[in-house]
């Protein structure tokens, strides 16, 4: 019996298969998209509309600060706290050109003492302060017969801060100018002017204002170098007569006042350095220069007191600190003094100055706080030693003289001018000059009408004179 047995398909095309089966095929798109990651779904637009409103807001909030203050000098003045408004009227205003083209501004002065003592000390402060950080140190020596006097520099404190110029235009306008004389015509004249000419002479006579000059107003902030600085020390020197005068040279205003002391030997008789550095500011000028930071540093008390502490005195919280504010932020305040600070001359060689022959031998007495910091210890033995014949003093208080310092500083002070020679002056021998001497005229009598009840008036803070107050 014959069996039949199957054999089985070849393995081969089984194989064929599953190698076909096994090969990778192309998916077809999926109608579901992976989800994005979170950076990737972010619209690249928002940083710059974050960026756009943070811009919009700080520069709404420095609109706001800007207007909050007031640029009518009446409604500044009598808005200000009262310790303010007492050293204003204690003080007077004095008439100085700080440039041979440019008008009289006038500068703050006060001062305490008899004015026949031997001694005339003449207080300057530096970039951002003011004469009212001194009123202490005049008062003190004053009690001490000494003639004190402190000034407020152009662009500081109740001085000046700006001054009009009127700038003439000869032709030259181009197209917009000559529209711009049209119009004047026809305003001044009437609309028919040219049409009446026309018809009358059939032309329009234009001859007469071939040659134009037009005048034109702006107001400038005052910038303050070391030459306008020599101009106003000499004046002050003059008119009031300080001659041999002892100057007290605080902060920057050592650096703006080198060059006159060297070229006017005989109207110094000593020259004292309070915490002053011949090419640098205690102020951070950098506070003022950018529009958004002035408005912050000035418009916030609170960030004031900190500039304030970390660069000029040891305590805060107290009016002095407010009023210094205040004064900066008065109009025009904070532009004037970066005008002032850019023009310090940051070359100055302490050596090769204390080497002229206008320095040599001038008694000089270096006055440094001695608990600011060890850099700032160690930068006073730096200024002391570069100037042969100057000796050091120390006290306790800050970079600005404080309230409750001030008496120490004026004691350092007034044994430094007390040890002095006492000088004939020269303004006792020789005739008084003849504007001098009508100035003085002037003084007089205003001092009369002091004593009759008229003094310490506030004309000043709206460009008017003022005297002496009580």
């Amino acid at each position: 019996m014959a069996i039949i047995t199957e054999e089985p398909d070849s393995p081969k095309p089984l194989l064929r298969k599953s190698k076909q089966k096994l090969e990778p095929q192309p998916e077809p798109p999926s109608r579901h998209t992976p989800p994005k990651s979170v950076a990737s779904s972010r619209n690249p637009f928002q940083f710059w509309l974050y960026l756009t409103l943070f811009t919009s807001l700080i520069t709404l909030v420095c609109v706001l600060l800007s207007s909050l203050s007031s640029k009518d000098p009446k409604t500044w003045f009598l808005n200000l706290p009262p310790h303010l408004r007492i050293h204003y009227s204690s003080g007077r205003s004095i008439k100085v050109q700080t440039a041979p083209n440019h008008p009289q501004v006038e500068i703050f002065s006060i001062q305490q003492g008899p004015t026949s003592s031997d001694s005339h000390v003449l207080i300057v402060h530096g970039v951002g302060c003011s004469s009212f950080a001194f009123r202490g140190v005049v008062k003190f020596l004053g009690l001490r017969n000494v003639h004190a006097m402190a000034l407020d520099l152009p662009g500081s404190g109740f001085s000046d801060k700006s001054y009009v110029v009127v700038e003439e235009n000869v032709g030259g306008n181009g197209f917009f100018g000559r529209m711009w004389e049209v119009y004047s015509d026809i305003k001044e004249r009437g609309l028919f002017w040219g049409f009446d000419q026309l018809v009358e002479q059939g032309y329009v006579n234009f001859e007469e204002n071939e040659i134009r000059v037009s005048k034109k107003e702006s107001i400038k902030s005052i910038e303050f170098g070391s030459e306008e600085m020599g101009r106003v020390l000499g004046q002050v020197v003059d008119s009031i007569g300080l001659a041999p005068v002892d100057l007290v040279l605080h902060d920057s205003a050592f650096g703006l006042s080198a060059n006159w002391i060297a070229e006017n030997r005989g109207l110094i008789r000593s020259v004292v350095v309070l915490d002053g550095v011949p090419s640098g500011t205690t102020w951070p000028l950098w506070t003022l220069e950018m529009p958004v930071v002035r408005q912050v540093v000035l418009g916030f008390r609170f960030v004031f007191e900190r500039v304030v502490a970390v660069c000029c005195i040891k305590s805060v919280g107290s009016p002095e600190v407010e009023a210094h504010r205040i004064l900066l932020k008065g109009i025009d305040g904070g532009r004037a003094v970066v005008g002032m600070g850019k023009k310090l001359n940051s070359t100055f060689d302490m050596s090769e100055w204390s080497s002229l022959d206008g320095v040599k031998g001038l008694p000089i007495r270096v006055i440094w706080s001695r608990g600011w910091s060890d850099s700032w210890t160690t930068e006073g033995r730096h200024i002391t030693d570069a100037i042969p014949q100057a000796t050091l003093v120390t006290h306790s208080g800050g970079r600005w003289t404080q309230e409750q310092y001030a008496q120490e500083v004026a004691e350092h002070i007034f044994e430094f001018v007390s040890s002095l020679p006492k000088l004939t002056k020269q303004r006792m021998e020789e005739p008084i000059p003849e504007h001098i001497h009508a100035q003085k005229t002037v003084h007089e009598a205003e001092s009369t009408d002091h004593h009759n009840g008229h003094g310490g008036c506030t004309d000043n803070v709206y460009g008017l004179h003022h005297g002496w107050g009580m």
